[in-house]
């Protein structure tokens, strides 16, 4: 790891990692004004001063690390690639698992089934994992620095998310925070969550999309 940054133009940057995102947002204005309109922020929800500067700085991290992205070379054909490809493939699957399933779904329940029954926060756990992968895989300090900033404007923004959640679902997201982490481990066993209306597992999905990535992704 080299003490200072690499800075170079190059087709195998990690920009190919990081344009997933763009990809993502083109995908989902692409699936119609009911998918787009579901990316932004509930409009019940309480933002304050503090809220609404996590979200600012998380943009403007996200933006830096995109544009760093194209400057940053990968470690072809070294362990530290292929460490850092793979985190970014768990991540990216994440993400697309997330992104689709929420596109599908009706707006007004929260979700407890599938990827969310091991994470809380699906969204931001593909996000770190991604992070980390280019980190690793272009083996960069400073943009290890970046995920670790990222990281903690997301548990912070998590957790307002979270208060939100119990104001607006109550018992049912209460019982849900009860068995599922924080990131990521293994559900405690118990009776099966059900969503407020007692919709099916499947069209539960992944509305929680929306709540756990309003502040640490691109706004369009």
């Amino acid at each position: 790891m080299a003490p200072v940054p690499a800075f170079e133009i190059g087709v195998w940057n990690a920009w190919i990692f990081m344009i997933i995102y763009p990809l993502q947002w083109l995908a989902v204005i692409l699936a119609g004004r009911g998918a787009l309109s579901r990316t932004g922020h509930p409009i019940d929800i309480e933002t304050s001063k503090s809220v609404r500067r996590r979200g600012m700085a998380a943009n403007i991290l996200w933006i830096a690390a995109t544009l760093y992205s194209i400057f940053l070379p990968f470690y072809l054909g070294t362990p530290w690639f292929f460490t850092g490809l793979a985190l970014f493939v768990v991540g990216l699957a994440i993400l697309i698992i997330g992104t689709i399933s929420f596109a599908i779904s009706p707006p007004d329940y929260p979700v407890t089934g599938y990827v969310f029954r091991y994470t809380r926060h699906p969204m931001y756990l593909s996000m770190f994992f991604i992070y980390l992968g280019v980190s690793i895989a272009a083996v960069s300090w400073l943009f290890f620095l970046i995920t670790l900033a990222t990281f903690f404007l997301m548990r912070l923004t998590a957790l307002a998310e979270e208060r939100y959640c119990l104001r607006k679902y109550g018992d049912a997201y209460r019982d849900y925070m009860d068995r599922t982490p924080r990131w990521i481990g293994i559900p405690k066993q118990g009776k099966p969550l059900k969503s407020v209306s007692g919709m099916p597992g499947f069209q539960q999905s992944y509305f929680y999309f929306l709540l756990c990535y309003q502040d640490c992704c691109p706004k369009i």
